[in-house]
């Protein structure tokens, strides 16, 4: 059966009913003869509507998968899409619970041969892993990517101690995802669904910001806790441009068995993925589930642990639809090390005295957080960020460089300040001066110390880079910036600081060795089939205002409105972002979210507009957020939430 595609029907809305009594909705592709011929199950799990929200993927993926001996449920989460209920956060326990029950429901049908597996990116990526955690015995393997193994260090919350700003973005996302009402044709009572969910849906910036440090709010889900929790077999993939590129290498190192994959590509599954090269994700998958869900010899066990894309050195690009460079595996290196002095970076010490106090809108170059709606939002010239910035350069090289890993500063410092923070950007410096941002980390020096800083007092911290793979060719410059701001990307110290620096360190890993690799193209189903009402748009622009002297980030990502050619449900949204910053002044500081829904079925017409602000002053964070839901152009319920929440060495 392995190379023969087998026929397969879609289920759109099997009813799974919990102990609870509630009813989760699944969209179940299967092979059309496994009531005779079982087969194992693959479950995606998530909040993200499979109706109107994952269809496009999904369409790739799932019959692939079905076609070739599984059967794939798309799982909408309790209190989101389809399903009844309602959700409180993200990654609860009752969310993880919920899926053991799936799971367990899964194994349990005429049609699986006992043996599940979980998929998923982003938040299924999570969750993969923290059910695995769970070990539930039918889940004998997960394929994570663009997932975490640590919530607090490296999610859309905090990064390095720093509040990142995707903290209120993510959170005005999921107030508008959440508050969308079921498909009114699959479900009787979608009316009174929507109603509950629209009195009772949290905004969950609140919740996030009342968490400044790693506690136990961090650690429920983070599988770094007890990596041997973990019995499944785990393949783990990552893109350069994404957010999530540390966890393969983490789960690679602690995980027994596990193998991982990292691209050039930015938050996207990698078979439809970008940059280019994409490769055959899903011919990787199936082997993958083929040895441990089927006990097929595939050979997965001999592949090496971690493949990953080394990048050529390229100029700074906004967007890039390829990224040149060469697939490498069993990649070896060895550690170089570059002194920060008061000429550069220097292969000896010498001596260092340097202060930084930048303006508060340094880091407008940064890109977004999370590369993944497709516009303008990887980092751009860094000469602009640079020039605000205390910078470190190398003489030009003599030999290309190929970085490998994740870049190590060690540095001794004082602040001026009890609370400061930083962002270290390594940077590839070409010839005529163009800056390109190799990778970044970011550091709130009171959190990481968890106490207040004495001004004056030299402290000594080490911080880890975002891992990377790229290539600084012969001739061209390293650059080091650190810097006291990086605005829009992480929310401002309460107070203008200046850092000292006294010594410092820089260590790279350098490739020495490696074997290359090569992936299948990529394969999938045939795409999702839509009529196109208004085409999607995507605008990122930077204002200056010249009487006052705020600068701003104005952000609109307009996905468009299509109508579903099987369904025809039609639904569209826009997201709109402002961030507006003084560069005199960390307390002017201030984020606004807008998104813009739209659900049509026959004669009824649904919109909800989910708008957000956030704005502090030296001891609080200010929170406004409103909910305004139309039928069929009558305003039917409209909800504001406001809070404040103190400042913890924040």
């Amino acid at each position: 059966m392995k190379n023969t595609l087998r026929d397969i029907e879609e289920l759109p809305d099997v009813g799974i009913v919990l102990r609870d009594g509630t009813r989760l909705s699944a969209r179940i592709w299967k092979p059309a003869d496994a009531d005779n011929a079982p087969v194992p199950v693959i479950l995606e799990y998530l909040p993200y509507r499979k109706r109107d929200g994952t269809c496009a993927r999904d369409a790739l993926t799932h019959p692939y998968f079905a076609q070739r001996g599984y059967a794939c449920l798309r799982v909408d989460m309790r209190g989101n899409g389809d399903s009844h209920g309602l959700m409180a956060d993200e990654y609860t326990q009752q969310e993880l619970d919920d899926a053991v029950e799936v799971i367990n429901w899964a194994a349990a049908q005429p049609w699986c041969n006992g043996n599940v597996g979980m998929m998923g990116i982003s938040w299924g990526g999570f969750n993969g892993l923290q059910v695995a955690a769970m070990a539930p015995e039918p889940l004998k393997a997960v394929i994570t990517l663009c997932s975490t193994v640590d919530r607090f260090a490296d999610d859309i919350h905090y990064k390095g101690g720093c509040l990142l700003n995707e903290n209120l973005g993510w959170g005005a996302t999921m107030w508008s995802y959440s508050s969308r009402a079921p498909d009114p044709a699959l479900r009787d009572d979608w009316r009174e669904m929507w109603l509950e969910r629209l009195n009772n849906e949290p905004f969950l910036p609140s919740t996030w910001l009342r968490h400044q440090s790693r506690d136990a709010y961090w650690k429920h889900g983070s599988i770094c806790e007890s990596y041997d929790k973990i019995k499944a077999k785990v393949l783990a993939v990552g893109g350069w441009g994404d957010a999530y590129k540390n966890a393969v290498p983490q789960i690679v190192d602690n995980l027994p068995g596990a193998k991982g994959i990292i691209g050039p590509w930015v938050h996207k599954y990698p078979h439809f993925a970008v940059p280019e090269p994409r490769i055959g994700f899903l011919q990787e998958a199936l082997r993958w589930w083929d040895r441990w869900l089927k006990d097929e010899d595939t050979g997965v066990e001999e592949d090496p642990a971690l493949r990953i894309y080394l990048m050529d050195g390229v100029r700074p690009a906004t967007w890039y639809t390829d990224r040149p460079g060469r697939w490498l595996a069993d990649a070896k290196s060895e550690v170089r090390h570059w002194h920060l002095s008061n000429t550069g970076l220097t292969a000896d010490p010498e001596g260092l005295h340097r202060k930084v106090s930048s303006p508060q809108n340094t880091g407008a170059d940064a890109g977004e957080y999370c590369a993944i709606w497709l516009g303008p939002e990887l980092p751009g010239d860094q000469r602009s960020d640079d020039a605000l910035s205390v910078t470190f350069d190398t003489d030009a090289l003599e030999d290309d460089l190929a970085i490998t890993g994740a870049p190590v500063l060690d540095l001794t410092l004082c602040a001026d300040r009890p609370v400061a923070q930083m962002a270290v950007r390594l940077n590839h410096v070409h010839p005529d001066g163009a800056s390109t941002r190799i990778t970044y980390g970011v550091l709130n020096l009171a959190n990481h110390l968890e106490r207040a800083l004495e001004p004056g007092q030299n402290e000594t911290i080490k911080l880890a880079l975002d891992h990377i793979a790229y290539t600084v060719p012969a001739g061209h410059h390293l650059r080091l910036s650190i810097s006291t701001a990086y605005w829009p990307l992480i929310w401002p110290s309460p107070q203008v600081t200046t850092l000292t620096l006294h010594a410092g360190l820089l260590s790279v890993d350098a490739l020495t060795d490696a074997s290359g690799w090569t992936f299948p193209e990529p394969d999938a189903a045939p795409p999702w089939q839509t009529e196109e009402l208004r085409p999607e748009n995507y605008i990122r622009r930077q204002e200056t205002d010249m009487v006052t002297g705020v600068t701003s980030l104005v952000i609109e990502d307009d996905f468009g409105k299509v109508r579903d050619l099987d369904h025809g449900l039609i639904h569209g949204s826009i997201a709109r972002e402002r961030w507006d910053i003084h560069p005199d002044d960390p307390l002017s500081a201030r984020g606004t979210c807008h998104w813009t829904d739209e659900i049509e079925r026959d004669d009824i017409k649904l919109r909800t507009e989910a708008c957000c602000e956030m704005w502090s002053d030296a001891t609080h964070f200010h929170l406004s957020s409103t909910l305004e839901t139309y039928e069929n152009g009558t305003l039917i319920h409209d909800r504001t939430v406001t809070d404040s929440v103190a400042r913890t060495l924040l």
